[in-house]
């Protein structure tokens, strides 16, 4: 997995292979787990991300700073929705990505969201 933070617009670009993306889906649904990042060139690289359950209403993508690790925290009903979104990504068969993008009155993400690009394991665009 890699985790690269935009420090100029704060959001977050996720590539993963199917794998880690399930784990990462499973982490998300449980409200529970760890997962580490590989180094990517540039600095701007994070260490993994963190999932915690918590009873606070919608999901909070943020930032940990003094860790450098991507926290995902929320309530089961809008981390299902995420972990279902997850899902999906890992076992798109085509090229592609899921923007995870916070706005008023948004279903299952927090105010405060980072945005986060999550990308397919074939990468890009679908070829359609």
């Amino acid at each position: 997995m890699r985790l690269v933070c935009d420090p100029v617009h704060g959001d977050v670009d996720l590539t993963a292979s199917a794998e880690e993306l399930t784990r990462l889906a499973v982490a998300v649904a449980t409200g529970e787990g760890r997962l580490g990042s590989t180094a990517s060139p540039g600095g701007n690289a994070l260490a993994g991300v963190e999932v915690k359950g918590t009873s606070s209403p919608g999901v909070l993508v943020r930032l940990d700073p003094e860790r450098q690790i991507l926290v995902i925290s929320g309530d089961p009903a809008g981390r299902a929705v995420l972990a279902d979104n997850l899902h999906a990504m890992a076992s798109a068969e085509d090229g592609g990505h899921l923007h995870v993008d916070y706005f008023p009155g948004h279903f299952y993400l927090a105010e405060g969201s980072l945005p986060l690009v999550v990308n397919t394991p074939h990468g890009g665009m679908p070829a359609r």
